[in-house]
């Protein structure tokens, strides 16, 4: 049957109702588009401290480089914001990268002494053109309960099982020689240098993790109050800590220290926390960088 024409009052609704049918529509992709978009930078941040518990109101955990309102989309997380990770993060369309190491060659990430500074000029000019945020997350994540890079190293290391439950930074393993030790750090922690101090000979059967540079009186005081036999630390001042551990043997306790570098000792943690950004932040790209260490044995 053939199709009646529309009258011109008909034709007018059928427009009217297709224009608002038009205009909903639109309505909807723009709302589809906002819930897309994600939360900002400063968001994921907000909701990241919101579950750290409170601290000293003076810290480092700051925004170094770049504008937080921005919508998030994808975040990074390394041991340090070097430029090859920076690289790395542009490749992978990330604008977040959370740091827990310093960005500019210093604790507090005072830049004023650099500003004539080429290779700061470079690395800053690198952040600048790829729009990049860097947000240190250093004090944070060793309040979290419990510490979140020691969470991390425990499981790089398979040693959950092992550590104590008042205090997961002491750890009672099999019993090993210090080489065997030194092999097992090298390989899980992925480092390429492990130095010494203590008896090859004898072994070993607990161990306390002092990760990162926590300075040689709190590795001592430590190392005496929970009486580990083997500390393994990130770094130290070799006039401190590893010349205790020397008298100490020459005292007759048994002792031994075993430094695996800052980056080693630490990077687990940094590791463990894109696991732990995951399902908080479910429509976002979390992707863990791992730093290569600058030092290396020739």
């Amino acid at each position: 049957m053939p199709e009646r024409p529309l009258s011109s009052e008909t034709r007018r609704d059928f427009l009217a109702r297709g224009a608002l049918a038009l205009t909903a529509a639109g309505v909807l992709r723009a709302s589809a588009a906002d819930a897309q978009e994600g939360p900002t930078v400063q968001q994921v941040i907000d909701r990241i401290l919101s579950e750290v518990p409170p601290g000293p109101p003076e810290t480092v955990d700051t925004v170094k480089v770049g504008d937080p309102a921005q919508p998030v989309t994808g975040i990074v997380t390394t041991f340090l914001a070097s430029c090859e990770v920076i690289d790395r993060a542009v490749s992978l369309g990330a604008n977040l990268v959370i740091t827990h190491e310093p960005t500019f060659y210093n604790h507090l990430d005072e830049v004023d002494w650099l500003q004539e500074d080429d290779v700061y000029r470079h690395k800053l000019k690198l952040l600048q053109d790829s729009g990049i945020v860097v947000w240190r997350f250093h004090d944070g994540i060793h309040r979290l309960e419990p510490d979140g890079v020691i969470t991390g190293v425990l499981e790089a290391l398979g040693w959950k099982g092992f550590a104590r439950p008042d205090d997961p930074r002491v750890c009672e393993i099999p019993a090993m020689s210090l080489p065997e030790l030194a092999t097992l750090l090298r390989e899980r922690l992925g480092t390429m240098r492990v130095l010494a101090v203590g008896d090859p000979r004898r072994v070993y059967r607990t161990v306390g993790l002092m990760v990162g540079a926590a300075g040689g009186r709190a590795q001592i005081q430590f190392a005496r109050e929970t009486g580990v036999e083997v500390l393994v630390v990130g770094e130290l001042a070799e006039w401190e800590t590893s010349e205790y551990a020397r008298d100490a043997i020459h005292a007759g306790q048994h002792r031994a220290v075993l430094v695996v570098g800052h980056a080693a000792s630490e990077e687990p943690g940094m590791k463990w926390l894109a696991e732990w950004l995951r399902p908080r932040f479910p429509g976002v790209s979390v992707t863990h960088v791992p730093l290569r260490d600058a030092l290396r044995p020739l």
